[in-house]
């Protein structure tokens, strides 16, 4: 690629809060925006904030926001030279990148190169172990046989992690704690990884015991520079979905941020990466980490690294992608209190945590917090798309501090119509484990039971 690839005017390929949040940055660096839309969408706030909108298909994503061709066609139709595509969708696909790249347009993430070398969680580990990133024990051959995996299983040692080469979210995954539940197990994880992803093939790995998930987040440009931005700790989790995430972790020390933040550089200038990338790890007991995955693309949680570093993030992906160099050095990064984010997400904890949708009669967020959201009063929530409707972030001198706000603007929070997991944040909050700064694997099942208790 060139070293200077300018663009004037964005088409967001995304809905909702996030298509709001690139909007903003964009606008405020001089960028005019286009907003794609469903039919389902055609009332939304992204819609109505964008200078342009383009209805791209019915309301179902593979009608619409999943349609490359319609999505390149809206660009071409309203002079849009580049395109952010968000998280979630398009934002990982390769063939996506390639075709903004055969259009001549600017696609705002990594090369479709480095999308496919890390989108394939086998071949990423593959080339981390290459540039010297620890990984964790395992499988990722090209033998899928139920006789191999089960020999590779008793060969790793148990409890063993079935993943999903393909895809994330949890899905394909599988913790399988005995020889006799193995087959089993493959089964049902190959088998959901077929219906979501279109690929039946995992791999394996020792499953780290009461491990924190940790991730770092890391810019690099064109030029050859790169930077991290510390980490996130995204421990809390429900069925391998996210729920809270903060910055800093309450388990890395300032050396440990230093050698993770250190690994997750080197990874990136070893593939030559460009743009915003996590890398995800796996933090046991002892203070070993373990590469897991990387997603090549902007976080849900980008909040609480930007509150902590006092950075835009969709602002440096929009220079990098422009050809800039990076503006900022390691030196320059400094981190300052501590921030949470939760997840609020239209769902039904009575009903195994069921999304949600309807009219959200009244909506009110608190004014005091950064809440990412796309929502009012009157608005629809469409059951075709992801049940996170907001983001509640909050930032303090302390991690208490950060939380009891965060725990105040829960409680004013008003969100009625649709049910919500509003109740079961506050109780996440409120969690003494939680409180103390410390994971266990059964933490969430604790607060459902709490929950269950006094409802």
């Amino acid at each position: 690629m060139t070293a200077s690839t300018p663009f004037n005017k964005i088409l967001i390929a995304n809905r909702g809060e996030i298509a709001l949040r690139v909007i903003r940055s964009a606008r405020a660096h001089g960028y005019r925006t286009v907003a794609v839309y469903s039919t389902a969408d055609a009332d939304a706030r992204h819609v109505q904030q964008a200078d342009q909108a383009v209805c791209i298909g019915e309301a179902l994503p593979a009608q619409s926001y999943l349609r490359i061709p319609a999505i390149i066609d809206a660009a071409r139709k309203t002079g849009a030279d580049a395109i952010h595509p968000g998280y979630g969708f398009l934002a990982e696909n390769e063939d996506f990148a390639q075709a903004c790249r055969d259009a001549g347009m600017v696609f705002i993430g990594p090369s479709p190169e480095a999308i496919l070398a890390m989108g394939n969680k086998a071949g990423a580990k593959r080339l981390m172990i290459d540039a010297g990133v620890p990984c964790i024990p395992g499988y990722q051959g090209a033998d899928q046989s139920e006789t191999c995996l089960a020999d590779e299983a008793a060969r790793i040692g148990y409890p063993v992690m079935i993943k999903a080469v393909a895809g994330g979210g949890g899905r394909g995954m599988r913790l399988v704690n005995s020889a006799k539940e193995f087959v089993e197990l493959l089964r049902s994880a190959q088998s959901e990884a077929k219906n979501a992803f279109g690929d039946a093939t995992v791999i394996l790995e020792r499953a780290v015991v009461e491990p924190r998930h940790i991730e770092i987040q890391v810019f690099a440009d064109r030029h050859g520079n790169a930077v991290h931005l510390g980490e996130r700790d995204c421990s809390v989790q429900r069925r391998h979905q996210k729920v809270i995430e903060e910055a800093p972790s309450p388990a890395v020390s300032a050396e440990l941020r230093e050698r993770m933040g250190a690994t997750a550089v080197a990874a990136v200038k070893a593939i030559r990466y460009e743009g915003a990338g996590t890398l995800e790890f796996l933090l046991d007991r002892d203070g070993n980490y373990f590469f897991m995955e990387m997603n090549t693309r902007l976080q849900v949680e980008h909040p609480v690294t930007e509150a902590i570093t006092g950075l835009d993030l969709v602002e440096l992906q929009l220079r990098i992608a422009a050809g800039e160099p990076l503006p900022i050095t390691q030196n320059d990064v400094k981190f300052r209190g501590h921030a949470i984010e939760v997840r609020l997400c239209a769902e039904n904890a009575d009903k195994s945590f069921m999304p949600q949708s309807g009219t959200m009669a009244l909506w009110h967020m608190p004014e005091r917090l950064r809440v990412e959201h796309a929502l009012k009063s009157g608005a629809e929530i469409p059951p075709f798309y992801d049940s996170m409707i907001a983001k509640i972030i909050s930032h303090g001198e302390t991690r208490d501090e950060a939380r009891r706000k965060l725990l105040c603007g829960l409680e004013d929070a008003v969100a009625l119509g649709v049910t919500t997991n509003q109740f079961f944040l506050n109780r996440c909050l409120s969690h003494p484990v939680f409180i103390q700064g410390g994971r266990r694997p059964h933490l969430l099942d604790n607060i459902w039971t709490i929950y269950c208790n006094q409802m």
